[in-house]
């Protein structure tokens, strides 16, 4: 069985359904880089969804297309739980 070694580029945001009683900051993998290879991206970017108003899916499952501030909230329990157990560091 081959080992393969890969970079995963994770970007958090924010949700940003008008009263949604679940505003959590969320987890978006836009792709992973294998050791040996090109990056290979798993779909739209958080900048591109904000700045073309397309959506994004989080690791939770969650689609929505950015605009808010991610700092304001706290991290989604579930795309936290993702994270963590593929290995994952999470920022702060």
């Amino acid at each position: 069985m081959t080992n393969l070694e890969t970079t995963v580029n994770v970007t958090e945001v924010e949700l940003t359904d008008e009263g949604d009683h679940d505003r959590f900051t969320h987890i978006v993998l836009e792709g992973f880089q294998p050791k040996k290879g090109d990056f290979i991206p798993t779909g739209n970017s958080v900048v591109e969804g904000m700045i073309n108003a397309t959506p994004v899916r989080a690791l939770c499952g969650k689609v929505w297309v950015p605009n808010l501030d991610a700092t304001k909230y706290p991290l989604c329990p579930t795309c936290k739980e993702v994270a963590e157990s593929m290995g994952w560091a999470l920022p702060g």
